[in-house]
């Protein structure tokens, strides 16, 4: 059975060991020419439910929107900066300084990636990479957060050769040097090796030798599976063998014990007439499955039943990436809150998804005092800056001329305007939210399918909060929290509650 579902990032903790939670989060990438402000950002990260995140940087404002949201934030020392930060510890603890400790007390920071794919990209970096880390980590240790913090470095996954069968793969023999020092870092830390795993490009440049449907974690009959014949180990889909090779490169320079956290995966929605299998089908299939394997607590078949934590790229389309047409289109949502395309989300027949499909709406309560209703339009029409013009006579949404009528499409209005935030649909306790729909005859509400307008915010618009008891009620998606994910059978949204 298949689930349409408009919460597109799901983060329920799994229990995969005494220390060690499966997780997905998101990167967001910024290179867009309406890019939202990070108050918007926040909100839609908030109205996802999404509980991690990576930042190509480590912007003030960013951080700040993030405050007092209990994400987690991954930052990352941008490459332009590695060379100083690595020649210089007061370098190093300057950057710190000024990136971490303003914000470590209300956002929850816990990870540093000290520059990305310098390996690959910036070679004559490659002498200070471990310096910059153990710089980073120095500072960290003066300001007692080296326990809270950890520091890394993503890798591209191109470090690895032969990465087939993965029982025989290992680094790049130009970098095993700065590798041996770098995992000896990682280890001493307790910090985990950082890998972005792209099972697109491994695909597209195999020249069919890889089959579309091992690229996507489709069901395979047995006799298509890949099998290590060193290890005996069957491979149902790419991104396992490349986690895998990751982890014999390791062990070929005697490090057993660092975890792999994937920190970019992903597939475009649009590609350019040389791209035919950048298609919304095919990055929704990707995604979806990507999804349920990180969370069900499959693991790799090296390390079964351990995590291997991964962030999706990425949270919005990029239209300002230049390149071809798929390097514009990786994103989860466009730039105004919608989402490019719905997961499907399924295990066997069974249901693994609330069918919210986003389909939640914001109504009056039955019983609500109408004084207080109409206080409550009153302010959403007004300072809460919604559009009430469809319920003035004569428009689509006048009838029922009632205060309750009217009441419910303006609350419902705002709630889809903040992206159905926490605290957006209450109104001093007059309304209440609802999966059904309320839109009658020709008066299409702004969160119903018709409506076009599913989950979205103004970019540019800034609005206070509706007014709200000092209750807990909220408009949220349905919220887990630590739960089991046998139990959650039936329950798989992007979604968790904030620890």
């Amino acid at each position: 059975m298949v689930v349409n579902v408009f919460i597109l990032l799901l983060l329920v903790p799994l229990a995969v060991s005494a220390d060690q939670d499966a997780f997905v989060g998101v990167n967001i990438g910024t290179a867009l020419s309406d890019m939202p402000n990070p108050t918007q950002v926040a909100i839609l990260l908030k109205s996802q439910q999404i509980r991690h995140v990576r930042l190509y940087d480590a912007d003030p404002a960013m951080l700040f929107a993030l405050s007092g949201t209990g994400i987690h934030v991954t930052v990352t020392v941008p490459n332009q900066q590695l060379l100083a930060v690595g020649q210089s510890n007061a370098t190093a603890a300057n950057w710190v300084s000024r990136n971490i400790l303003p914000y470590i007390s209300t956002t929850n920071i816990t990870a540093v990636s000290v520059g990305s794919e310098v390996l690959t990209t910036i070679p004559n970096a490659a002498t200070v990479l471990v310096s910059a880390m153990k710089f980073i980590h120095s500072a960290l240790i003066a300001a007692g957060l080296n326990s809270r913090i950890k520091v890394s470095t993503v890798h591209s996954s191109s470090i690895i050769l032969d990465s087939f069968p993965p029982s025989q793969a290992f680094f790049n023999r130009t970098v095993e040097p700065v590798m041996t020092q770098l995992l000896e870092f990682l280890r001493s830390t307790g910090s985990y090796l950082m890998l972005n795993v792209y099972p697109y490009y491994d695909y597209m440049k195999s020249n069919g030798v890889i089959p579309l449907d091992y690229a996507l974690f489709r069901p395979l009959p047995p006799e298509k599976e890949a099998v290590d014949l060193n290890t005996l180990l069957h491979y149902t889909n790419v991104f396992d063998a490349v986690v895998d090779a990751a982890y014999f490169a390791m062990l070929y320079l005697n490090y057993t014990n660092i975890p792999v956290v994937v920190t970019e995966s992903g597939w475009p929605s649009k590609g350019d007439p040389s791209e035919p299998d950048a298609t919304l089908d095919n990055a929704n299939t990707y995604n979806s499955n990507l999804i349920r394997h990180v969370l069900n607590n499959t693991g790799t078949p090296k390390h079964p039943g351990v995590a291997v934590s991964t962030y999706i790229y990425e949270l919005y389309n990029e239209d300002m990436r230049t390149g071809l047409v798929s390097e514009k289109n990786w994103g989860l949502f466009e730039a105004d809150g919608r989402p490019v395309y719905v997961l499907h989300l399924m295990d066997s027949g069974s249901v693994l998804a609330n069918d919210t499909g986003g389909e939640t709406y914001c109504v009056a309560k039955g019983d609500a005092d109408k004084k207080m209703l109409q206080a409550a339009l009153d302010w959403a029409c007004g300072p809460g800056k919604v559009n009430c013009s469809m319920m003035l006579q004569g428009e689509s949404c006048y009838e029922p001329d009632t205060v309750a009528a009217h009441a419910t499409y303006a609350f419902d209005a705002y709630y889809h305007r903040m992206a159905m935030a926490d605290g957006t649909c209450d109104f001093n306790g007059v309304a209440t939210v609802t999966t059904t729909d309320p839109s009658h005859d020709g008066c299409t509400f702004p969160g119903s399918a018709g409506s076009g307008n599913n989950g979205t915010f103004n970019n540019g618009t800034t609005t206070s909060l509706a007014p709200s008891s000092n209750s807990t009620t909220s408009g949220s998606p349905l919220l887990f929290d630590s739960v089991s994910f046998s139990k959650l059978v039936g329950v798989l949204l992007w979604s968790s509650a904030f620890l």
